[in-house]
């Protein structure tokens, strides 16, 4: 989501965290963006953090980094909230069939869900969820979690839940924001995830396989369902704890809390290549495509499974970021889709706004070069 949350600073207390333990692979010419990777690990406390930026020209150059321990360019890796973006190209997809239309009310698909305390399916429509605008509350933060230690963005991962179950308990609490108004929310895609299921008759996940990851060939990206392990080759997940400090090893995570929300299994070149075909207009036609990209009704913070971050050069970047157990990843393109960087770090700790818009920065905000140089 596009709302950083601050964590407490907590002391090391693992070596693998140690300042000396950063390092680079050898470049042939580093980029401006390796630079912040041992950043990352220093200062934004991560055991280990890598990127991949590409620019889709004729030489298709690609830029691969990485620091700490333990981590590679082809691991796969949990991408959270970067899944809502591949479920509004199927919502997207699905309107242009005539599937669905975007003002079409929730209660219209899914009857008596969203019902009491306030919430009300009949005047939510399919657009709100994808924007964030319907005001529900988030089911991360209704559902009881039997781990203490990983609730919050990491979720209640240790306790499987199904979609219906995530959505009654958000409706259960009243709405967090007036209807239309911007409000991060994971409920919106839980019900988003429904709504795919209830018009096509197959899961959201079938549908994301059998519209985006077969035509693009992502065969390094995965909905793994009921999985708790990941694919190989992969490093390692760590949680720390903002109470104490503690670090401990949360690989092994059961997704079914995360669903459509946040489910995504990927790899740094998947996800670069989904965000370079998307916006370059491989997904959706010319109208959903600025449907996707508009944010208007989010007042400029988000469109839909996608927002827009301005850097300081003026340049705007497009994608998303996903915080789950173990794992945090930002995905930021051109509007055109042919430049492109995903970078991650192996903890569920961001590594803070700064260090982040720093990085964006330094990849999409070189120095300018003197003529004839």
């Amino acid at each position: 989501m596009p709302i950083f949350r601050a964590l407490p600073v907590a002391p090391l207390v693992l070596t693998l965290l140690a300042p000396g333990t950063a390092s680079l692979p050898s470049e042939p010419h580093p980029t401006p963006a390796s630079s912040y990777l041992p950043r990352l690990v220093v200062e934004g406390r991560a055991p280990a953090a890598a990127f991949l930026a590409r620019h889709h020209t004729p030489a298709r150059e690609e830029t691969f980094g990485s620091a700490g321990p333990g981590i590679g360019a082809g691991d796969h890796f949990r991408a959270g909230s970067i899944t809502k973006t591949f479920v509004a190209t199927v919502v997207l997809q699905l309107a242009h069939e005539g599937w669905i239309a975007l003002d079409d009310s929730v209660e219209k698909y899914l009857p008596g869900l969203v019902r009491g305390h306030g919430n009300d399916g009949s005047v939510l429509t399919l657009r709100a969820l994808l924007t964030h605008t319907s005001g529900l509350p988030d089911y991360l933060t209704a559902l009881p979690a039997t781990d203490p230690a990983l609730t919050g963005a990491a979720g209640p991962s240790a306790r499987p839940v199904t979609p219906t179950a995530a959505v009654r308990a958000a409706v259960a609490r009243p709405p967090v924001a007036a209807r239309g108004s911007y409000a991060y929310s994971n409920t919106n895609y839980a019900l988003l995830g429904l709504v795919v299921r209830r018009v096509t008759g197959h899961p959201y996940a079938t549908e994301i396989r059998r519209r985006v990851l077969e035509p693009l060939r992502l065969t390094g990206t995965s909905l793994p369902g009921a999985r708790a392990t990941l694919p190989l080759p992969h490093s390692r997940g760590y949680h720390r704890s903002p109470d104490d400090g503690t670090v401990r090893d949360v690989t092994a995570v059961d997704p079914r809390f995360a669903g459509a929300a946040g489910e995504v299994v990927s790899t740094l070149a998947d996800l670069d290549d989904f965000y370079a075909a998307l916006l370059g207009g491989r997904l959706l036609p010319p109208a959903e495509l600025a449907t996707l990209l508009d944010t208007r009704p989010s007042g400029g913070t988000y469109g839909m499974g996608i927002y827009p971050q301005e850097l300081s050069c003026g340049t705007t970047v497009w994608g998303h970021n996903g915080h789950i157990t173990g794992s945090y990843v930002r995905t930021a393109a051109t509007r055109d889709g042919r430049h492109v960087l995903t970078f991650r770090v192996n903890t569920d700790t961001p590594p803070g706004e700064a260090l982040e818009t720093g990085l964006l920065e330094a990849e999409f905000c070189p120095p300018a070069r003197s003529e004839g140089l």
